[in-house]
């Protein structure tokens, strides 16, 4: 049975995407440095516990992070896939954004996934394994006041494409870039609240409606399957079309 690691899958995309993997036959360990929606997670994949090891981990620290990959290996004895998925945003005007806050964002969304290539890529060489980077969009557009973040997610998809051709051919490398995910009730409990979305939401894209996070979870479904092997170095766009919409008011 394969392995695979999402880092922050006690939320959203990574919560979605660890019961994909679990039904598609995976182990998969959570690496989560929130302590709440970890225990959340616990208690509602009760049923799959054989299946899950259960990580605290502050993916912007390489002692967690190495702590972490030896704690993985030892459970399971192998690593085939890494979902880096860890991420958070701080919004605000360029003159109030703090050194402290940007670099907060960079360690966890850019920093972190480094940490966890350069310490679990040994083990998914010997699996001939795969890393999938989540991005997003806004490496290619952004709302404004959110600098970090936007940086951190164009820092992603270099990195991808440096991790793939560092590590290739044993280990395969791409990018995920989400547009529009509503996942909004898919929070621990205390920020769960599903976002009432308007048919204009929907009718903007060009595909009809606003993403899911299950549109993600097959995505990397996709990426990790041993017979997709020709497929490393890319970034792939989810987003309803969006970024190839021309927009005038």
């Amino acid at each position: 049975m394969k392995t695979a690691i999402i880092t922050g899958g006690g939320q959203g995309i990574g919560r979605v995407a660890t019961q994909y993997l679990l039904t598609h036959g995976y182990r998969v360990a959570i690496w989560e440095a929130d302590t709440d929606a970890l225990t959340e997670l616990r208690e509602g994949f009760k049923a799959s516990a054989a299946q899950i090891l259960f990580v605290s981990c502050d993916v912007s620290s390489e002692i967690n992070v190495k702590k972490a990959a030896e704690q993985t290996i030892s459970h399971f004895g192998q690593i085939d896939a890494l979902i880096n998925n860890a991420a958070i945003m701080i919004e605000k005007p360029l003159d109030k954004l703090t050194l402290d806050e940007w670099n907060r964002v960079i360690g966890t969304n850019l920093t972190g996934p480094f940490l966890c290539a350069k310490h679990v890529a040994p083990y998914l060489a010997v699996q001939k394994g795969s890393i999938i980077n989540l991005g997003s969009t806004r490496a290619f557009q952004s709302e404004p006041d959110t600098f970090a973040y936007s940086a951190s997610k164009g820092g992603i998809l270099a990195l991808t494409h440096a991790l793939a051709v560092s590590l290739g051919p044993d280990v395969r490398v791409n990018a995920i870039s989400p547009g529009w995910i509503d996942v909004s009730s898919l929070k621990k409990k205390v920020k769960a609240k599903a976002d009432e979305l308007r048919p204009e939401d929907h009718a903007q894209h060009p595909a009809g409606r606003v993403g899911q996070a299950d549109d993600i979870a097959r995505m990397i479904l996709f990426l990790i399957a041993p017979e997709n092997s020709f497929i490393t170095g890319q970034n792939f766009i989810v987003d309803g079309g969006m970024t190839r919409k021309m927009i005038y008011v």
